[in-house]
């Protein structure tokens, strides 16, 4: 098994470490206002610059009385030490407020977007890049996978919904087996190309939500939080496995690493109302596997290429029609620079829908994680982290049932998946 020369995490070097360079903002504040623009994205930079520069006077002061209070220490003068004693306390308080806010506000900047984005307040603004695929004419009406997996028995939505609540499920019998199936897989595929497979943590402490950029206060209402203590349940595996290295600086011949996480993924699903959210297809719990790298700065953009290829090389195996899509700039979250959705096909409405995203994150998680790699000659600088979904596990089952119907109601299995479900197809008992 392979192994990578780490350094242990500095204390408290993720209070310090935060979002993007300060000074980067400083030295172009027009273009973090372009680029809040572009993401519709409200923020007042010119704001965030003030309380930057009352922050540095504050710190220069703060300073500077401490080390009159050094001085007048050493020298007994009594009187301008209790001056000093009575001011720093005020100057103190007051850096320490500023310093907070100073943290509030940049934690909330997102990341700058790729030129390639295109321009676009949603996803009617998306650029289709291309589509593979053909598509069956069917002899007869195509049903929706509600229809198709309640007739076989084997999404249970009813008895879900009584003990859970809506956006909830149990998958039975071949349902069960399709995601075990689907699972196996994908992850020994995966491990053939060389990816480490793990298996995460499903709940992590806030700072590391907000250190891979998923806790800003807009998108807070999407996440589960545990009453009473410092955890909230995962939305994706790429929190812990960005995590997983918090604090650490790798060797820079140890890069790429590569993994592939397994986890469930813990939504509220917060703002979707009216969007499309029938059967399985956006629930609040669900399983995924999930392709995350940490990366040398200068190969960020051929191994963004190079999860595109394996995505594709997965639902190409999967006889799954596809369309992959350029997310528009109004529809980006906020640690990404350019972000891929995979769409595949749905033959009951004809009408392609998310089912996996790519997304190049640049050094915004690693420089909020404080993940650094250092090169032959000493130097250190943040790695850059990608991520991409290998198989969301409800939404490429209800891509499998829908266009692998057949006209009696059954579904016939991929290939590549008879191995691991040893059965050709699903069908009526």
């Amino acid at each position: 098994m392979r192994r990578w020369g780490l350094r242990k995490p500095r204390k408290n070097l993720l209070k310090r470490l935060k979002m993007l360079d300060p000074k980067f903002i400083r030295e172009n504040p027009e273009k973090i206002k372009e680029t809040l623009k572009k993401r519709r994205y409200e923020f007042d930079i010119d704001h965030f610059l003030e309380v930057d520069q009352a922050r540095s006077k504050l710190n220069i002061e703060v300073d500077n009385l401490r080390a009159e209070k050094n001085k007048y220490a050493k020298e007994q003068n009594i009187e301008k030490g209790k001056q000093i004693k009575e001011e720093l306390p005020k100057k103190e308080a007051s850096l320490a407020a500023v310093d907070e806010e100073f943290k509030d506000l940049l934690e909330s900047i997102p990341n700058l977007l790729s030129e390639a984005v295109p321009d676009g307040d949603n996803e009617e603004a998306n650029v289709e890049i291309k589509k593979w695929g053909t598509i069956q004419e069917l002899s007869f009406k195509p049903k929706d996978h509600v229809e198709l997996a309640e007739s076989l028995g084997i999404i249970d939505f009813e008895r879900a919904t009584k003990i859970s609540g809506r956006g909830f499920y149990f998958l039975k019998d071949e349902g069960a087996l399709l995601e075990l199936a689907l699972v196996n897989w994908v992850i020994k595929f995966l491990v053939t190309k060389g990816y480490q497979p793990v298996i995460t943590p499903e709940l992590t402490r806030r700072e590391f939500i907000g250190g891979t950029g998923y806790l800003p206060k807009r998108e807070e209402p999407d996440l589960y939080k545990i009453e009473g203590e410092d955890l909230y349940l995962i939305a994706t595996a790429e929190i812990a496995l960005a995590a997983m290295h918090a604090g650490e600086t790798i060797n820079e011949e140890d890069l790429p690493i590569n993994y592939v996480g397994f986890s469930s993924a813990f939504r509220k699903e917060a703002g979707t109302y009216g969007k499309y959210a029938k059967g399985i297809y956006r629930v609040h719990e669900f399983d995924k596997v999930e392709i995350f790298k940490f990366t040398h700065p200068t190969e960020s953009e051929k191994e963004f290429k190079e999860i595109i290829k394996v995505q594709e090389e997965i639902y190409q195996a999967l006889e799954l029609p596809y369309r992959i899509v350029n997310i528009a700039s109004g529809e980006m979250s906020a640690p990404a620079v350019i972000k891929y959705d995979f769409e595949y096909y749905s033959p009951y409405d004809a009408t392609y829908r998310e089912i996996t995203s790519t997304s190049n994150t640049t050094a915004y998680q690693a420089r909020r994680l404080g993940i650094k790699f250092r090169n032959k000659e000493g130097k250190t600088d943040f790695v850059h982290t990608l991520n991409g979904t290998a198989i969301a596990l409800s939404r490429t089952i209800i891509a499998i049932l829908e266009n692998n119907q057949q006209k009696d109601g059954s579904i016939k299995i991929p290939q590549v998946l008879r191995e691991y479900f040893s059965k050709d197809t699903i069908s009526h008992n």
